[in-house]
């Protein structure tokens, strides 16, 4: 009789609970940005109703402001009731208020629905971080981590191309698209199983995986950490909503089809930052948390100094793309740092903070990047970026050479 390989031996990307957690990572992209190229056929056809040039343009941002306000209560229900029932329910909840928009009669409802959306959206990344942390350690979870930011970059791509392509038959078709979760459901209740009930020690013996003690209890000033992981998650978001916030009127500002330039370098990012996250748990394996951060920011911060030569749509291309590479590898050590020093029994906690910490600088972004841009232009607003992004990846690099230095020391 042959005897099954233990999931230890499949690759991560092999593993069909990590299949349906990269499937859960695309719905964060799908959430917002979606309906985006049916905003003008929206507003043409509400013409004339009561706000509705103000709830238009509120339509996109709206399920970020529920999921900010909602993320650390969806976390609290994760740790206190399960992954499992929180991530099916979120995808259901998903399908059912992304796809209003199809169906519904007005306006006001269709806003109501965005914001419900969000709710949804608080439960799956929430449910989803801490499923990561339950089913994987070590070389796997950084693996996957990865995957899934390009499992994000790439449904984006698919699903906004999909998106502009429905737009152009009917302004209400980009709704269905989110209907597309359901299909997700069947595999998901077949492969995710419940974790917050059964012990660490007993998930890690299940596993052939050997768990630290750090992993079941946490670091000591675990609150402090995730709460400086937040800060920083916060502003590197910020800064990256640049580009899909502000890219466009800058491509104007220099005279070029902001259309089709800002499809061209948002799509540059997008495969850029999906095909560099492939790689993200072999940089992680080699050069560790600050090695990767040095890495991300140093790649940030190359983009946004190169975004000032816009003139040549080379440089627009090329600064779009290494923006897309740094902040994919700079993303997943959030995760992967906040997974290792929370308690296994509050990762659900730690994934609605950083999962707050992710919408609130997304929708912050262009209330503090436009004033900048107003007072001093959009070349030194990229330029100030790169040098405080090349600082944060300077500090990072210091970081890791006291830490290879250090264990040069131990070793010799």
């Amino acid at each position: 009789m042959t005897q099954s390989r233990s999931p230890k031996e499949i690759p991560v990307w092999q593993d069909g609970r990590a299949i349906a957690l990269m499937m859960a990572a695309t719905l964060m992209v799908m959430a917002n940005a979606t309906i985006s190229p049916a905003l003008a056929g929206l507003e043409r056809a509400f013409m004339g109703q009561a706000n509705a040039d103000l709830l238009i343009r509120l339509l996109v941002p709206a399920p970020s402001l529920t999921v900010v306000i909602f993320a650390p209560l969806a976390g609290y229900f994760v740790d206190r009731y399960g992954r499992r029932v929180m991530l099916l329910s979120g995808v259901v909840l998903f399908v059912i208020t992304g796809s209003a928009g199809f169906y519904l009669p007005d306006l006001e409802m269709i806003f109501a629905s965005r914001l419900a959306l969000g709710i949804a959206v608080a439960m799956i990344m929430t449910s989803q971080t801490a499923l990561i942390g339950d089913y994987f350690t070590g070389e796997k979870r950084s693996a996957l981590t990865g995957l899934q930011i390009s499992a994000r970059n790439f449904g984006g791509f698919v699903f906004l191309t999909l998106a502009g392509w429905f737009a152009v038959s009917s302004p209400r078709l980009p709704f269905v698209i989110y209907g597309l979760a359901v299909l997700y459901l069947p595999f998901m209740w077949l492969v995710i199983k419940e974790t917050s009930d059964v012990s660490t020690k007993n998930q890690a013996a299940a596993s052939h995986v050997k768990i630290e003690a750090s992993e079941t209890y946490g670091h000591k000033s675990w609150k402090g950490l995730i709460a400086a992981l937040a800060v920083l998650q916060l502003m590197t978001n910020m800064i990256f909503f640049l580009m899909p916030t502000q890219l466009p009127f800058f491509l104007d500002n220099l005279g070029y089809d902001s259309a089709v330039m800002t499809g061209a370098g948002l799509g540059a990012l997008s495969l850029a930052g999906g095909c560099a996250a492939l790689f993200y748990g072999r940089i992680k394996r080699v050069m560790g948390y600050a090695g990767a951060y040095a890495l991300g920011y140093g790649f940030m911060a190359l983009g946004f100094a190169i975004l000032p030569f816009g003139e040549n749509v080379i440089a627009i291309i090329a600064g779009s793309v290494a923006v897309g590479i740094g902040f994919a590898l700079a993303v997943p050590n959030f995760v992967g740092i906040a997974l290792q020093v929370a308690p296994s029994s509050r990762r659900g906690m730690a994934g609605g903070v950083l999962t707050t910490s992710v919408f609130l600088g997304q929708f912050c972004s262009p209330f503090l990047s436009t004033p900048s841009i107003t007072s001093f232009g959009y070349n030194i607003t990229y330029q100030g970026t790169a040098l405080l992004l090349g600082t944060i990846a300077l500090m990072a690099a210091v970081k890791r050479g006291m830490d290879v230095l250090s264990l040069h020391a131990k070793q010799v």
